[in-house]
């Protein structure tokens, strides 16, 4: 869940990564691990759904949905075969819906705050529940949760759910909290438009109203107006009663103990509590053996509470992760040092620059000036091409073709020690189409509505996951991602060698024009030369080693040196005794070359 970011920002941000003036391997503040992280994000709820109805709007039952039940052990063993470590299951919390659960003593939601007949994940209802869509026996819903776990962990997989700090849905309320566990918003004053001891941000005086154009199902009988009074802020600062239909009108604001009107004022001293009922939200999911959180809109909550939860989170398991969704590269540093997070989305710069370049619109160069910025941190940088936020890659809003994203695929998982995550269907080029209900026909796949994904049910193939529906060109590019993801995350001159750039030194020598990469990872004897062409047509290059390039890679001049490509083209190239190879690069391809 995120605002959108123009196109200026991307390109201010490149022009202050300036090309690095000295080749640097990478200088972690801590060792990092010896295997990369590979995510493969999920839209639990429609990731085993095998319907294929998908009627706009569509209910539950006409749709169809998927269960926890339908990811066994044959589905996980399909996604490790991708070279995936760590499953995010997107969804799992109980979040507001519009299907009706009221005969499992589930409060129904009114439609007016709710985006979608399934709901947005990032609108959670109750904290200490799990999502009914997902059980197929709703008593036992938390249990088929632990079940899935066991299941992830048993196929040597870790699992990561989000955690939605920032906001909760309007109508928030736990049943299925612990004994003694005080709800968010128990005890406010809602007379105070800001308190300390206050969970959310009140407007006194004021009731809440949703938006007139907000996008509900044709079909749906509403009995009655949404009632909220004193209106609360909504959760992406808006203090409004009357917040727009393209607001996050449907979630409430949470209170760190910020006086976001007063100046932006804080009151850390004593500990909010706020602070200390999301921390123990924490303690509670690490206490049922998940493996790591994906925090939503993490930069919009205060570092100093990132900086006293996590450290008391990881006292419970150390070895859980946190990666935090975070869009200004200026707090990229803030968020790692001082609140204690493992990995930050790298959007604004990396994904933001490799979809310019797959649209024709930026230049190679640019890439070496965003490692350089990131000296040090590379390693807690998370990328990737898809997520539930943006574009599927093969959508017409992107590139159209999911052959295209190979050289940004190669460049995004070896270009540093940092995490790659992949979205489910991803890997089978799923574009994204159809009207399906909230979000309109947009290139994304729906996270607010029941749906097929059309594409990964041809993988799924009626519950075989097997791919047995698959075209072979389908299949060529599933065994792409797992070639390329399984050797991001076990070569050790990816997983925890040095990095130097060869792109900006070879367009300046007018080897390789602005639509070629190329970099080196070496660690020890394993020395690669990875390069990509994202231009549309095949192009003779040049790519040449330069001295000081050469001495990291302890290049013996005397000796000859050969490069054999480790993705299946068979490919083989010779460098002269000037240290220069050419070669021919097929368009929107890529090349792993291991030198020797």
């Amino acid at each position: 869940m995120r605002f959108g970011l123009p196109i200026s920002i991307v390109l201010l941000a490149l022009t202050a990564c300036q090309p690095p003036k000295d080749k640097i391997p990478d200088s972690p503040m801590t060792p990092p691990p010896q295997q990369k992280v590979i995510v493969y994000q999920m839209m639990t709820r429609l990731f085993g759904n095998t319907n294929a109805t998908n009627k706009t709007f569509g209910t539950l039952e006409e749709n169809g949905v998927g269960k926890f039940s339908h990811i066994n052990a044959k589905a996980l063993q399909g996604i490790k075969q991708l070279g995936v470590t760590h499953v995010w299951y997107t969804g799992v919390i109980e979040h507001a819906l519009m299907t009706d659960y009221s005969r499992f003593g589930i409060p129904t939601d009114h439609p007016a705050v709710v985006k979608g007949r399934a709901g947005s994940p990032y609108a959670i209802k109750d904290y200490y529940d799990i999502n009914p869509d997902l059980a197929d026996d709703v008593p036992n819903r938390v249990k088929e949760f632990e079940a899935l776990v066991e299941r992830t962990h048993a196929e040597g997989l870790k699992v990561i759910i989000d955690f939605v700090p920032n906001h909760v849905a309007r109508q928030y309320h736990s049943d299925a909290k612990p004994a003694g566990v005080k709800d968010l918003g128990e005890g406010d004053d809602p007379n105070a438009a800001f308190k300390p001891t206050n969970n959310f941000y009140y407007l006194p005086g004021t009731s809440f109203q949703p938006p007139r154009d907000h996008r509900l199902p044709p079909d749906l009988v509403v009995s009655g107006p949404y009632a909220e009074s004193p209106a609360k802020v909504t959760g992406n600062d808006q203090f409004t009663p009357t917040p727009g239909a393209n607001e996050w009108f449907e979630t409430v604001k949470l209170n760190y103990g910020v006086d976001i009107q007063g100046g932006r004022k804080n009151y850390f001293d004593p500990v909010p509590d706020t602070w200390v009922k999301m921390k123990d939200i924490l303690v509670y999911w690490a206490g049922k053996n998940v493996d790591g959180f994906r925090c939503d809109m993490a930069e919009m909550v205060p570092v100093e509470f990132w900086q006293w939860a996590i450290p008391q989170v990881k006292a419970v398991n150390p070895a859980i992760v946190f990666i935090a969704e975070i869009y200004n590269p200026d707090q990229y540093r803030n968020y790692i040092q001082t609140g204690r997070f493992d990995f930050l989305y790298d959007k604004v710069q990396l994904y933001d620059t490799l979809r310019l370049l797959v649209n024709g619109q930026s230049a190679t160069q640019h890439i070496a000036g965003i490692q350089q910025s990131l000296q040090g941190i590379n390693h807690n940088m998370l990328h990737f091409l898809e997520n539930h936020d943006e574009q599927r890659f093969a959508s017409r809003f992107f590139a159209g073709d999911p052959f295209k994203a190979i050289p940004a695929a190669v460049v995004s998982a070896t270009i540093d020690q940092g995490p790659m995550m992949i979205y489910f269907g991803q890997e089978v080029g799923e574009p994204g189409l159809g009207n399906e209900g909230f979000q309109g026909d947009d290139g994304r796949t729906s996270h607010h509505d029941y749906w097929g994904v059309p594409e990964l049910q041809k993988w799924v193939n009626g519950g075989a996951f097997d791919g047995g529906r698959l075209s072979d060109e389908q299949k060529s590019l599933r065994q792409f991602y797992g070639d390329i993801l399984t050797l991001a995350r076990d070569n050790p001159a990816i997983t925890a060698g040095g990095y130097a750039d060869v792109t900006v030194h070879n367009i300046s020598q007018g080897n390789i024009p602005q639509m070629v990469h190329a970099f080196v990872r070496f660690a020890g004897d394993e020395k690669l030369l990875i390069v990509s062409n994202f231009a549309d047509k095949k192009l003779p290059i040049a790519i040449n080693i330069p001295e000081d390039v050469a001495g990291l890679l302890q290049w013996q001049g005397d000796r000859e040196y050969v490069g054999r490509d480790l993705l299946r083209s068979g490919a083989d190239i010779g460098f002269d005794r000037a240290r220069t190879a050419r070669f021919e690069v097929p368009a929107h391809s890529a090349f792993v070359f291991k030198l020797k």
